[in-house]
């Protein structure tokens, strides 16, 4: 197979071609009478996320492993980590293989579980780390993100735990006792609306705690879904210090803000807006773009939250939270990072591929597009404009704070190991 007139990273035009599921050849000129034409798109290397909510087992109705990764790769990923709060919760070694051959067989793109840190995510009791570690899922990243591991003993035998099988412990920040209740981000806004606030320091309490456990054991954290400008500044405080802290924000969190539950084109308290951790300040969404253009924050993670109509389409204090974003994930950094001059397509392809592969411990995934590397290839059109239809999505789900709106750039293809999963934007 020969893909022409692509640019890597944006660079200039050349062909790659691949054999046996691996890039043989990345040159000028290559063409062929079957050969797939570029039509001059970004070639990138396919996009890892480290945060995806598949909802199998359990609530199928939301999403199942075939439609979240028929999503992922219309989004241009070749490789997803599926959180663990499932039904039932992928705590023992039979789920997560459950979870792990269900995307074997699907093969859209791969699919790697991550194991709960805590039996049914209840924060009592270890769950089996070693087991889900060694079992054919071979699991690395463990989390109980929906709930905080908020017992400081617990969080620190997890992480001495991990250190065993090079583990990661990834962190959902929250501490229960400052946000019982709570709707959004505490502030001006919630103030006016009469929600119950999230303060800013219930993620920022955690995050310093974890990372001087995690500095105590020499083990590796990884913290979900930054949101606060003052989160941004513990982490940089941590990594100044060489501790093995990494950290993740959702695109939600680099576009949006929480005028929109006041302000939004159909009036106040709408729950397409409701997500944990909540949208902040324009203030900390600025905080959040710079940490990633400088790299204290390492990706960007989709948080890919799906949920039925019934759940969301309610009254603000009964609706779920969450946000699906896989398909709209590179569109959301180009408008966020690359057109506002904070990122090019090099550091795009490291913060939304290379490192969160390298986070998972992906030997596979996020390697260069060169000769001898596996031919995960996405490739993207960044001067498309496209009006967000989610009727048009590939995900169960519809709720997503974009529709309506145009944001920039397309997902053209996508490979997995040189196989087209998309073409033309359409699955294959």
């Amino acid at each position: 197979m020969i893909i022409k007139n692509v640019r890597i990273l944006g660079g200039e035009p050349v062909s790659i071609r691949i054999a046996d599921g691996v890039i043989a050849e990345v040159a000028p000129g290559m063409d062929a009478p079957e050969a797939i034409d570029g039509g001059g798109a970004i070639a990138l290397p396919g996009l890892v996320d480290l945060h995806t909510h598949l909802r199998e087992p359990g609530r199928e109705d939301a999403e199942t492993v075939q439609t979240g990764t028929q999503s992922a790769a219309r989004g241009g990923y070749t490789a997803v980590h599926a959180m663990a709060n499932t039904s039932p919760v992928a705590d023992t070694a039979g789920v997560v293989e459950q979870v792990w051959r269900l995307g074997r067989e699907h093969g859209l793109c791969d699919v790697h579980p991550v194991g709960a840190v805590t039996v049914g995510l209840e924060g009592r009791q270890l769950a089996e780390l070693g087991a889900m570690a060694d079992s054919a899922a071979r699991v690395r990243v463990f989390s109980d993100d929906g709930k905080c591991v908020d017992d400081a003993v617990l969080m620190r035998r997890a992480l001495e735990y991990v250190k065993a099988f090079d583990g990661v412990v990834a962190q959902h920040a929250q501490e229960p006792r400052l946000t019982s209740g709570a709707q959004m981000n505490e502030g001006v806004v919630s103030g006016r609306l009469g929600l119950t606030g999230w303060p800013a320091v219930a993620e920022e309490a955690i995050i310093a705690r974890d990372c001087l456990l995690a500095a105590h054991v020499g083990s590796r954290l990884h913290v979900c879904h930054v949101s606060t400008a003052g989160s941004v500044e513990i982490i940089r405080w941590a990594k100044s210090k060489g501790w093995n802290v990494t950290a993740e924000v959702t695109p939600h969190h680099l576009l949006l803000t929480d005028d929109l539950v006041e302000e939004s084109p159909v009036g106040a308290y709408n729950p397409i807006y409701k997500v944990n951790p909540p949208l902040r300040t324009r203030a900390d969404v600025e905080a959040l773009r710079a940490a990633l253009a400088d790299g204290t924050i390492d990706i960007v993670a989709t948080d890919h939250a799906p949920h039925p109509v019934e759940d969301k389409e309610t009254e603000w204090s009964a609706a779920a939270m969450g946000m699906v974003g896989l398909e709209t994930a590179l569109s959301v950094v180009q408008e966020a990072m690359v057109e506002t001059g904070l990122l090019d397509w090099a550091g795009v392809a490291q913060r939304m591929s290379a490192l969160p592969a390298r986070i998972g411990r992906l030997p596979g995934q996020g390697r260069p597009l060169e000769a001898g590397e596996p031919a995960n290839i996405m490739l993207y059109d960044p001067s498309a404009r496209t009006k967000v239809d989610p009727s048009a999505f590939a995900s169960k789900s519809r709720n997503t704070p974009y529709e309506g709106m145009t944001l920039p750039g397309r997902v053209v293809a996508t490979f997995l190991r040189g196989r087209p999963t998309v073409l033309e934007g359409k699955l294959v």
